[in-house]
């Protein structure tokens, strides 16, 4: 199951969904407390203290959550970055208390700032890319050498049962319909999921997480799984040479909830040419 990412950049490319996570975002606008739990799980290799002074690039913010944490911690500032209105107007409101953070509409494929940012991260997007390696390449140009790039993307393992029964529906049916439809018809599996773990679903990690959230949390979790167009569950080797193949080096993952990967990198020191990774 999705981990409530936030994803709407992520579909950016031109046959993408973005239209459909913008609906998504206009829609699930509320900062909730929780969500910086979730925040620090797709974050492991980050500390709070760890953001005090970073300047960041959020590619794909989203209703600009993912933004509001790092600040909390006493980040510098960022740029927060999506492509649809209902979106980008939820990360400003989101993102109103903390002006050195810029809200602005820019593909992940139109990046073009060289050695600027401390860090760049993006969560839940990557994996709803048409061409994820070109926008990682461009995310580890925009940092500075000795920079990070950071990720969070779905994991192919434990997820098999997703990708065999439920991505091929969503594949031939949810992507096709009209986005309000979806968000209607996604009642129906977030009140079985809910039911589910009431009656003690519990085997991975994640399950045990999901079932704190109240139903309107839980039904923004089955209908982000619904609405995409591209959604693809990558293997531990395959996030890792994603992130090899962008030019980071000191690459290093962690398996987040039982069912996910958080991947970091580092931009070579000697990496001063704005070429890093593949174009």
């Amino acid at each position: 199951m999705n981990e409530t990412s936030s994803p709407d950049l992520g579909s950016a490319v031109h046959t993408g969904s973005t239209e459909r996570f913008g609906y998504e975002w206009g829609r699930y606008a509320e900062l909730k407390a929780v969500y910086e739990e979730q925040f620090r799980r797709w974050t492991p290799f980050f500390a709070p203290e760890d953001w005090q002074g970073k300047l960041f690039l959020d590619v794909g913010c989203g209703m600009g959550r993912n933004s509001h944490w790092p600040m909390s911690y006493g980040a510098a500032g960022g740029r927060a970055i999506d492509l649809d209105e209902r979106s980008l107007a939820s990360a400003r409101r989101t993102l109103a208390g903390h002006p050195t953070v810029s809200v602005e509409r820019c593909s992940a494929y139109e990046l073009a700032e060289c050695c600027r940012y401390d860090v760049a991260f993006s969560i839940g997007v990557i994996h709803h890319l048409e061409q994820p390696a070109r926008a990682l390449a461009n995310m580890t140009r925009a940092v500075k050498p000795g920079g990070t790039v950071m990720i969070w993307v779905y994991g192919r393992e434990n997820n098999g049962w997703i990708v065999t029964l439920l991505d091929p529906l969503r594949k031939a049916l949810f992507s096709r319909l009209p986005i309000g439809l979806v968000h209607r018809l996604s009642w129906l599996p977030a009140a079985g999921l809910w039911l589910a773990l009431r009656l003690g679903l519990s085997r991975l990690e994640y399950f045990r997480l999901i079932r704190r959230f109240d139903f309107a949390h839980l039904r923004s979790i089955v209908f982000d799984q619904m609405l995409p167009k591209i959604a693809n569950y990558w293997r531990r080797d395959e996030v890792e040479a994603l992130m090899r193949d962008a030019g980071l080096e000191n690459v290093r993952l962690a398996w987040v909830n039982e069912i996910s990967w958080a991947a970091i990198g580092t931009r070579p020191f000697g990496d001063t040419t704005g070429a890093a990774g593949p174009a």
